[in-house]
């Protein structure tokens, strides 16, 4: 079990990095350059580490660690250090002419101390994914890595001693006491990753002191496949996106609703998918990841009781190993369809017309990712009536890889964005600044409002 951190410690370090900020040290782009270079420098120097960390923790290959972790890490960390000195430039905008000889622009100023709690399933990608925004606009930070996954947690607690001053970026270990002893406090900015349920908790926290909240969250991201899909490219890409990680991803297909006349063809090639990828003894494929815990071993193995098994099935308490499943029949009201599932179990809905999904899928909450798989035309249309944080056509995940686009989701899915410039903006303050001259002092915005007549007709 991890040691939580007490109350105390938890004061201490906000109180330090709140004097630490106030030198204004952090506000200058040649220290966060140096700072984002280290941290650079310090996960390529730890990248072995990690790996092994995350082997042992979710039985995760080197290769889908450094894919799905560390390079999306240092990509991000590389964009910003390329872009960072144009993003914190002050950038002046057109002034209307009521507020002439003024001039407009707006600065970028860090919002102060962060706290970044981060979830278990990509425990390195998405607590340093999100510190690099930090550090890039400017702020001081607290991380808190989840407990889930501890042999991880402590490699990335040890990179930060070494790396950063306590006093500007600390790290701090627990789990539900200390995660409650951290939101007590007050931040200037909160970057919550998790479920549901308990974002709702952070943000209960945060309004207390009026703190700005990024959730990234999830929910049941839709993956429809229609008549006229490529069927094997399809079954390919899903079969791929569900079992990364083991499908513990947030962004995972979640089910499938598969048109009448292609699903059996579909589910035929995914099943084939799968064992093309990680081969006949998937137990032994060092490519398969495990379930996290006892805990998620029980809640998905409960899943599997209703609707019909097509294939796999398969669970093994004491290797936390479940089986790439997927499950046909499957009906609205059954339990696999009431939450997020996040395993490698895949339920499979049918329908006959567009309109009976986007029905369904605007009834329940606004998923994190929605997947589409068909022609553009018919993919135009179901993206312009349904609602999502992110979105891909004939493929999934891949939006997650481009830092031109901003991530998160919406409503019940989360609030805020990140990744590349979004990052940066996330933990910054757009300040409005109008600067005036004083050789002239125009007399129409006084009291008693003499020219009323004229300031009417140019604003």
């Amino acid at each position: 079990m991890m040691e939580e951190t007490t109350e105390k410690t938890i004061v201490e370090h906000l109180k330090r990095q709140r004097t630490f900020f106030s030198s204004n040290q952090t506000k200058s782009i040649p220290f966060r350059l140096k700072q984002l270079q280290k941290l650079k420098n310090v996960i390529l120097t730890s990248s072995k580490k990690i790996e092994a960390a995350l082997w042992e923790d979710l039985h995760k290959s080197p290769e889908e660690a450094y894919l799905t972790e560390i390079s999306i890490v240092l990509q991000e960390v590389n964009y910003h250090i390329k872009h960072l000195k144009k993003w914190a430039a002050p950038k002046a905008v057109s002034s209307p002419i009521h507020l002439w000889p003024s001039s407009s622009k707006i600065m970028f100023e860090p919002l102060g101390v962060s706290l970044i709690i981060a979830p278990w399933n990509y425990p390195f990608q998405l607590l340093f994914n999100s510190l690099v925004g930090s550090i890039s606009s400017g702020c001081c930070c607290i991380l808190k890595p989840s407990p889930d996954t501890p042999t991880i947690a402590k490699v990335m607690e040890e990179m930060i001693e070494k790396t950063f001053d306590p006093n500007y970026i600390t790290l701090v270990q627990g789990g539900r006491e200390t995660n409650t002893l951290l939101l007590k406090q007050r931040f200037d900015i909160i970057f919550f990753t998790g479920s549901s349920n308990v974002g709702k908790v952070v943000m209960k926290a945060a309004s207390e002191n009026l703190t700005p909240v990024v959730l990234e969250l999830g929910g049941k991201s839709p993956c429809i496949v229609d008549c006229d899909a490529d069927i094997e490219i399809a079954a390919k890409r899903i079969a791929w996106g569900k079992l990364i990680n083991a499908g513990q991803t947030c962004i995972a297909p979640d089910y499938i609703f598969a048109h009448a006349s292609i699903k059996d063809k579909l589910l035929q090639k995914i099943a084939q998918n799968i064992h093309q990828m990680y081969g006949d003894a998937i137990k032994n494929s060092r490519f398969y990841p495990r379930i996290v815990n006892e805990r998620a071993m029980k809640r998905l193995e409960t899943l599997l009781k209703q609707g019909k098994i097509y294939t796999g099935g398969i669970v093994d308490h004491t290797e936390k190993y479940i089986s790439p499943t997927i499950i046909d029949e499957v009906q609205p009201d059954f339990l696999i369809m009431q939450e997020e599932i996040f395993g490698p179990i895949l339920p499979v809905l049918t329908f006959n017309h567009i309109d009976e999904t986007i029905a369904y899928i605007n009834q329940n909450e606004k998923p994190l990712a929605f997947y589409y798989f068909g022609k553009n035309k018919k993919a135009k249309e179901v993206l312009e009536k349904t609602s999502s944080g992110g979105a891909c056509i004939n493929d999934t995940l891949m939006h997650i890889t481009n830092h031109n686009l901003p991530f998160g989701g919406v409503g019940n899915s989360g609030t805020g964005k990140y990744h590349g410039k979004q990052s940066f903006l996330a933990f910054s303050n757009q300040k409005a600044v109008v600067k005036t001259p004083t050789w002239i002092d125009i007399p129409l915005k006084y009291v008693p409002f003499k020219y009323f007549k004229l300031i009417k007709k140019i604003i």
